[in-house]
C-alpha cells in the first residue's frame, strides 16, 4: 500500500472520497489487473501491475504474443478498462472520467501510433494527419496548419496532398505518426509501430521517434518485438505470470 503521505483526499460528488496521488510520477499505474473469459474460464492476463513513468521517460515492453502487451497499452491509453487498479496521469486517477472527459483526455494528451496505420486511402497526408484537431474542435485552418508542420517535420513535406493509399509503406507510417502527434500529446503509445516496415523504413521511423521523444519531451511506451528498437528505449520489460519483468 502506498504510504498515506503520498495521498490526498479529494471529496467527489460530496459524499464519496476517492485517493488522489501526489506528483511522485508522471504516469502511475498501481494495482492494475485484467482478464477475459474463455470457455466460462476467467484467464489472467495483467495481475495486479505497478508501474511509474517520469514525464519523457521510454519504455520497451516485449515478448511473445499473446502475454498482454497491446492489453496493457490500450488500458494506458485508456481504450480499455481493466477490472480492478487505479491510472494516474499527473496525479488524477483518469479511470474515474466519465466516458465524455475521458474521450477529452485521450485526444488532447494521448497519441497512438499502431502496426496497421489506419489511415483513409482515400485522403491526404494532411487531412488525415490533421483529424485529431479537427475532432479536438480546432477551425480547419488551424487543423491543417498544425497537421503541415508535423508532416513537414517527419520528412513529408513533398506528400502532403498525396492521397495515402498512393504512398509507400514508410511514408504511410509516418503519417500516423504525425496524427498521433498533431495535438502535441503528453504521452505516445505505439503498438509494433515498424511491424510491417523493411529494415530502411523502420530505422527512419525508430530515428524519429527518438528525435521527437526528445523535442515534445513526451513520455513514450512501445510494444514491439524489434530488440533493436527497445535497446533505444530507456526501460525495457516483459510480461509474466501477468507482471512487469525487466528484460533489457
Amino acid at each position: 500500500m502506498v504510504d498515506d503521505e503520498q495521498h490526498k483526499m479529494q471529496r467527489v460528488n460530496n459524499n464519496i472520497e476517492t485517493p488522489v496521488l501526489s506528483k511522485k510520477g508522471f504516469i502511475e499505474v498501481q494495482n492494475l489487473s485484467r482478464s477475459f473469459q474463455s470457455t466460462g474460464t476467467p484467464i489472467e492476463i495483467l495481475r495486479d501491475v505497478n508501474l511509474s513513468l517520469g514525464e519523457g521517460d521510454t519504455l520497451a515492453i516485449v515478448g511473445a504474443s499473446g502475454i498482454g502487451k497491446s492489453t496493457f497499452l490500450h488500458i494506458l491509453g485508456t481504450l480499455d478498462r481493466p477490472d480492478k487498479g487505479r491510472l494516474y496521469f499527473q496525479g488524477e486517477d483518469v479511470l474515474l472520467f466519465d466516458n465524455s472527459r475521458l474521450a477529452r483526455f485521450r485526444n488532447k494528451s494521448v497519441g497512438f501510433m499502431f502496426q496497421f496505420h489506419h489511415l483513409l486511402p482515400e485522403f491526404s497526408a494532411l487531412e488525415n494527419a490533421s483529424m485529431p484537431a479537427m475532432i479536438h474542435g480546432f477551425s480547419g485552418e488551424k487543423a491543417r496548419e498544425a497537421a503541415e508542420t508535423i508532416l513537414v517535420r517527419v520528412g513529408l513535406q513533398d506528400r502532403l496532398h498525396h492521397r495515402v493509399g498512393k504512398l509507400s509503406g514508410g511514408e504511410q507510417q509516418r503519417v500516423a505518426l504525425a496524427r498521433a502527434l498533431v495535438m502535441r500529446p503528453r504521452i505516445l503509445l505505439a503498438d509494433e509501430p515498424t511491424g510491417n516496415l523493411d529494415t530502411q523504413n523502420s530505422d527512419q521511423v525508430h530515428k524519429l521517434l527518438l528525435e521527437l521523444n526528445q523535442e515534445f519531451s513526451m513520455t513514450m511506451v512501445v510494444v514491439t518485438h524489434n530488440m533493436q528498437l527497445a535497446a533505444f528505449m530507456s526501460r525495457c520489460v516483459t510480461i509474466a505470470n501477468g507482471q512487469f519483468v525487466e528484460k533489457c
